[in-house]
């Protein structure tokens, strides 16, 4: 069985070998996908901004999808918070929120209000691979297991990849958050029944 980290360099190595037009098309599957995910749109959803350097998954085609379902929604992003090491602010974005690029190379909210996890009612999750029990693995920093673990019970977990799920993970523990649905351009898995699913 893999570890975490041989699936983190088989996955990241995977995503490098994409090229520009395969992400795009992956992208547009993985919207149709989405939209068939039958859960009600909230109206606080925290998304993140891609880590380009490792050609992450870009969500900004399913933000604008949620958006034009609800648009009383509003979004949030993840900020690093600086003094508290694997822990992350959640801060509301709009049309005017600058943006700026943290140690990491990824770009955050420069200002806005910020929330508390509990106010949060879906979270799109950003992940390299996943099993077939809805474990992630992510880049091994923390900030999204800490995070998850700190939502209300009802909020809706989901994650987008380009790749098909892998068997098992071996060395899964007790601060690993699962997912309640995960969206490849060609599936969808869903793992628990969260309380905003539409029946």
């Amino acid at each position: 069985m893999p570890t975490k980290q041989q699936l983190r360099i088989k996955y990241k190595n995977k995503r490098l070998a994409l090229s520009f037009l395969q992400r795009e098309m992956l992208e547009d599957l993985l919207l149709i996908q989405f939209q068939q995910v039958h859960i009600a749109i909230p109206t606080t959803v925290f998304t993140y901004a891609p880590y380009e350097k490792m050609r992450e998954y870009n969500p900004e085609l399913i933000i604008q999808y949620c958006q034009f379902k609800n648009p009383l929604v509003q979004i949030f992003y993840p900020v690093l918070d600086e003094n508290n090491a694997g822990n992350m602010h959640c801060v509301l974005v709009d049309n005017d929120t600058n943006f700026a690029t943290n140690k990491y190379g990824i770009a955050e909210p420069a200002h806005g209000y910020i929330a508390t996890a509990t106010e949060i009612e879906l979270v799109i999750v950003p992940l390299l691979a996943f099993d077939a029990k809805g474990n992630r693995i992510g880049y091994g920093k923390g900030y999204y297991d800490k995070f998850l673990a700190a939502c209300a019970p009802n909020c809706i977990k989901i994650g987008c990849t380009y790749f098909d799920d892998v068997e098992i993970i071996e060395d899964v523990n007790q601060f690993d958050i699962p997912l309640d649905f995960i969206i490849t351009p060609y599936s969808i898995h869903q793992f628990n029944t969260p309380l905003l699913v539409n029946h």
